[in-house]
């Protein structure tokens, strides 16, 4: 409640110099509130880029070696690795993904190998890089079939777990799945596997990028609305991460962000939990875009970063993760 009155009281008082705006300041970003994303791809000593994310890439294994150095040094806590695979490596079942010399289970390889524990490495659980639907579990007439993919998502788990994964991201949106996984995890002596779980994941227009750069929007048959949220509801959002906490969820992603800032705020109110935020490609892409034509300043990122962390978020996956000290003051 405010007590007081104008002239007696002058909320500008406080904004008038630097110093007194950042001592009353209520949040703030650092490094530590990030998580990059890293597309991976087949072969050696390559660099594509993306076309539709301006100054995102897609790198072979042997090149994220600097990218990894530099989420150090700039002391990003964790990186997130996703996979562009060859059309001759998927298949209606996505079994690729069960593969113990995969993409990604190589990448979890290399960097532990080489970097031990100082940079956390998040895997998403999902099979829609691995299919040629383009789905995230398996199709039978249109429909994707709950339970038995999440057969498939806890072989899947479970490799990543033994590759040396430290948080595991299912994304799939299958009921059950965080239950099924942590059980799974626990019976294999994983217990200080954490999962983040995309409890609140929305059948949103604003993926075209990612699909882009995972290989998957072209052979995407239909859409995904019978398994992600409908956009239209929020109260359903409740349900589903009370759900997944009930079941094993150390945290949860919101996704998208910032249409959903609203989502994260409840969650953050009615629960205490981490909650994460993902800035997706289209978020990320109309930014960029606008940025480089000059529509608005670059100021406006650390604006819209911001944004997620005033709804509550303790962390965002953002593929501006790599550009931190071009953008936080």
């Amino acid at each position: 409640m405010i007590t007081g009155k104008y002239p007696s009281l002058r909320l500008r008082r406080s904004r008038k110099n630097s110093w007194s705006r950042r001592l009353v300041a209520e949040n703030n970003l650092s490094a530590s509130d990030f998580i990059l994303p890293i597309f991976l791809i087949e072969g050696k000593n390559k660099i594509q880029p993306i076309q539709s994310m301006p100054d995102v890439y897609k790198y072979t294994i042997d090149r994220i070696g600097k990218i990894i150095d530099r989420a150090i040094n700039n002391q990003i806590p964790m990186v997130a690795l996703f996979p562009n695979l060859s059309k001759k490596l998927k298949d209606p079942f996505g079994n690729e993904a069960l593969n113990e010399n995969n993409l990604v289970c190589r990448a979890i390889r290399y960097i532990k190998k080489r970097y031990k524990n100082k940079i956390g490495i998040m895997c998403d659980v999902a099979l829609d890089p691995y299919t040629n639907h383009g789905h995230d579990g398996i199709l039978n007439s249109g429909y994707v079939l709950n339970d038995e993919t999440i057969d498939i998502l806890i072989g899947q788990s479970l490799l990543q777990a033994e590759m040396g994964c430290d948080v595991l991201a299912p994304s799939d949106m299958m009921d059950g799945r965080i239950g099924k996984i942590r059980n799974a995890l626990d019976k294999k002596n994983f217990k200080n596997v954490q999962i983040l779980s995309y409890a609140v994941k929305y059948a949103s227009n604003f993926y075209g990028p990612f699909r882009d750069a995972v290989g998957s929007k072209i052979s995407l048959k239909g859409d995904k609305k019978t398994y992600q949220m409908d956009f239209k509801n929020s109260d359903e959002a409740l349900r589903e991460v009370a759900l997944d906490i009930r079941e094993g969820a150390d945290m949860v992603m919101v996704k998208p962000g910032l249409p959903y800032l609203d989502i994260i705020r409840t969650i953050k109110n009615n629960f205490k939990i981490p909650v994460f935020a993902y800035q997706v490609s289209g978020e990320y892409s109309m930014l960029a875009n606008a940025i480089n034509k000059k529509i608005v300043k670059k100021a406006a990122i650390f604006e819209n970063l911001m944004s997620f962390k005033r709804a509550g978020a303790n962390a965002i996956v953002s593929y501006y993760a790599d550009r931190l000290n071009d953008i936080l003051p």
